[in-house]
């Protein structure tokens, strides 16, 4: 790792539960000297800030309907002030007392402008939460350019803030996270730091523990909203192409493993595909549709004035 950079963890926060803890003392226990850790707090009601602070983390609290994660996100690496700014989400805990180490590490490489790590399954994940980790989260890494597209097509701006770290002069090279993005807030300056000749790095001996299993009408809000973000920044479809390809190959890859390991979960599979696919062709005509409707079929309800 490169000797001299300054490191800030940043995480926003709301009622992070009982993994909070465990979180917690996952970064303790790294060996790299962190120079700032900040949350952002929408208003938890439980130990979120006490813990936070107990753990040395610098806390700044707002109201849940401030809330936006390209803004909150840029809103702390203003504050850290760091030459790397290493984001994790609540529920993302660090899998390797090394994982940070590893993170940036890659940041030896002055042309790497984000890296992200590796998210392995919670040890009680469920069969397809399992496939979806190691679907995008192989365990080899690799370095990504522009010229990648290619053969990537859109996956190749593909990363994640639950668990990435950015360098900073990169990241304001790109304009900051997004203020009002509805989601996707990595992906615009993943997608932006290529097009400014930067790489995005993968590294897959940097884990953490992260997944999650979505209902039918989870899976519909989530790809709702990921049409109406595809749908307001039509220039990712024009730099690299549209998404359907890497859509497809996953629902094959999602088949393939239930069919092989559980087959109990073969039907939720085919609802969950439904449910992605009605959700995201909805959301190609949210411009007709009056706000209540919209707030009844997104994620994110407090985007919507």
């Amino acid at each position: 790792m490169m000797d001299g950079l300054k490191l800030g963890v940043l995480i926003p926060t709301l009622n992070a539960g009982e993994q909070w803890a465990e979180l917690l003392k996952s970064i303790d226990e790294q060996p790299v000297t962190i120079e700032r850790k900040i949350i952002i707090d929408s208003g938890s009601g439980d130990d979120t800030v006490k813990l936070a602070i107990e753990h040395g983390f610098e806390v700044v609290s707002i109201q849940k309907h401030e809330f936006n994660h390209g803004r909150v996100r840029q809103q702390m690496a203003d504050m850290a002030g760091t030459d790397i700014c290493i984001f994790l989400t609540q529920d993302a805990i660090l899998a390797d007392k090394d994982s940070l180490k590893n993170l940036v590490a890659a940041f030896d490489d002055e042309q790497v402008g984000l890296a992200y790590g590796r998210q392995l399954p919670h040890k009680n994940a469920k069969p397809l939460e399992i496939h979806a980790r190691l679907f995008n989260y192989p365990p080899n890494s690799g370095v990504r350019t522009f010229a990648d597209k290619d053969s990537m097509g859109f996956k190749v701006f593909f990363c994640s803030n639950s668990f990435a770290s950015y360098r900073t002069s990169a990241l304001v090279k790109a304009g900051g996270f997004p203020a009002e993005s509805i989601m996707g807030e990595d992906a615009l300056v993943s997608a932006r730091m290529l097009l400014d000749g930067y790489k995005i790095a993968y590294v897959a001996d940097a884990t953490v523990y992260h997944s999650h299993s979505y209902s039918f009408a989870e899976e519909f809000r989530r790809y709702f909203d990921t049409r109406v973000f595809h749908e307001q920044n039509g220039w990712l479809i024009q730099s690299y192409g549209k998404p359907t390809g890497e859509g497809l190959r996953f629902i094959r890859s999602e088949l393939k493993y239930a069919l092989k390991n559980d087959l109990k979960s073969v039907p939720k599979v085919f609802s969950s595909v439904f449910g992605k696919w009605t959700g995201y062709t909805l959301g190609s005509y949210y411009k007709k549709m009056p706000v209540s409707l919209i707030k009844k079929l997104s994620m994110h309800r407090s985007y919507w004035k």
